[in-house]
């Protein structure tokens, strides 16, 4: 199939210009240029034209757990642990696979519509298989979502019985839906071993030999919280970053999760493994983990994208809200306006996202996936347009957000889900929460 999609803006080379037109074939960016060379170079060829948009990539949310939002509201102004009982640990006996299904069109429908198009799913409720996972991953085909699914090793005695694994189990399951998926566009697997606390010596390096053997990265919790660090110095005498590179899995097939809790010597290790970092600065601020050292990351050379992690520890599922959130918060922590900039955290949520999940897509480019958003650029949340960009970042609200492309296919039109309707989504949580009252 092929389109030529037009608008007031496009966001090409870092900067938005005027009367370009974009041509797309099965999914793919062949071209971007002039619009009316574009539109006589392909003549016959549908066009769709947008007035009073912009044209951008769709943001990448490099860690979310889809579940969680089933559990949005629940718990919420508690300490980390008893969050993680009240909330995840108390209700993890009722997801079973209609609940996980329903969760994860919960989740990716409200991202589809804030423009996220591309989610890395953070996932360990597996219920002693693989029927949990491929409930998350058929959510995401049928509402048309890009999937990033990682799939978590975790071994930890403390945890639910539905999250644990041996290692062999975790690793054969892994791998039978990386062979499962292999060649499918919408849809790749990458290793998870959970965290330090959560996956043993043998599970993470497990996670990362496979990562190795599929050629994927492979992703892992890491100094979230205080009690984490405390946990690695008292049981391995190292510091976690230290206790990871003690077992040969810090390189640059690692990304991070979170960073919060790191000194100068961490630092500096990541950046010369040239390891990723997937941060999440709301979800961090509502859990009252502590600040990431942003900065002090990018300039040792760490990649960085942006997650909003679980609905349930946020509780929007914005990238958007993560670049305005992780900007603010690194200017006031630092007490210096300067210290990090707009297009650096719009990067973090579009191409740099994008680059570290090894996927096509997160720039406006000839080769790349068509996934893109519109934008309505009289929007209030948008004007001035002379400063577009910065309104992009700073004061763009979801209202704004009107079209979403994927793969070529429009996912949302003037604000509407078109795959699944929002009604029904609504309706099966809805439907699930009663249920939910009555066991």
């Amino acid at each position: 199939m092929s389109m030529i999609y037009t608008a007031d803006f496009v966001y090409i080379n870092s900067q938005f210009q005027k009367n370009q037109a974009i041509y797309v074939l099965d999914g793919v960016i062949k071209e971007i240029g002039p619009r009316k060379q574009l539109i006589e170079k392909y003549k016959g060829i549908a066009v769709v034209e947008w007035k009073d948009k912009a044209i951008l990539p769709g943001t990448v949310n490099a860690h979310n757990h889809s579940f969680q939002s089933l559990l949005r509201g629940i718990a919420v102004d508690r300490p980390f642990l008893e969050w993680r009982d009240q909330a995840l640990y108390r209700y993890t006996p009722l997801l079973d696979e209609e609940a996980i299904y329903t969760g994860a069109l919960f989740a990716f429908g409200e991202m589809l519509k804030y423009g996220v198009t591309t989610v890395s799913d953070f996932f360990y409720v597996h219920n002693g298989g693989i029927a949990t996972d491929e409930a998350v991953i058929q959510a995401a085909k049928d509402i048309g979502i890009r999937l990033v699914f990682a799939r978590t090793m975790y071994d930890w005695e403390g945890a639910p019985s539905s999250y644990q694994e041996s290692v062999a189990e975790a690793v054969d399951r892994t791998r039978q839906l990386a062979i499962k998926y292999q060649g499918d566009s919408m849809v790749s697997i990458h290793p998870a071993p959970h965290s330090p606390h959560a996956a043993s010596p043998e599970m993470i390096k497990a996670g990362h030999r496979l990562a190795k053997e599929l050629n994927t990265p492979f992703h892992i919790h890491v100094a979230e919280e205080t009690f984490e660090v405390d946990e690695t110095l008292e049981r391995y005498g190292l510091r976690p970053v230290h206790y990871l590179d003690s077992l040969g899995v810090v390189d640059d097939s690692m990304i991070a999760i979170h960073l919060v809790w790191l000194d100068d010597s961490e630092i500096k290790l990541l950046g010369q493994r040239k390891t990723a970092l997937a941060y999440c600065p709301s979800s961090n601020m509502f859990l009252s983990d502590g600040v990431t050292r942003i900065p002090d990351l990018l300039e040792a050379g760490v990649r960085i994208s942006l997650g909003s992690d679980g609905a349930c520890s946020n509780n929007r599922i914005s990238i958007f809200e993560e670049m305005r959130m992780c900007s603010l918060l690194q200017k006031v922590t630092r007490l210096d306006g300067t210290c990090i900039n707009a297009k650096q955290v719009y990067n973090m949520g579009t191409k740099a996202g994008a680059e570290m999940l090894q996927l096509s897509t997160g720039e406006m480019k000839a080769g790349m996936k068509a996934d893109f958003v519109t934008l309505d650029i009289n929007d209030l949340s948008l004007s001035p347009k002379t400063e577009l960009f910065a309104n992009v970042v700073y004061s763009l609200q979801p209202n704004a957000i009107t079209d979403v492309i994927v793969d070529g296919k429009i996912i949302v039109k003037d604000r509407s889900l078109k795959t699944i309707s929002e009604q029904h989504i609504v309706n099966r949580v809805d439907s699930l929460m009663e249920k939910w009252k009555t066991i």
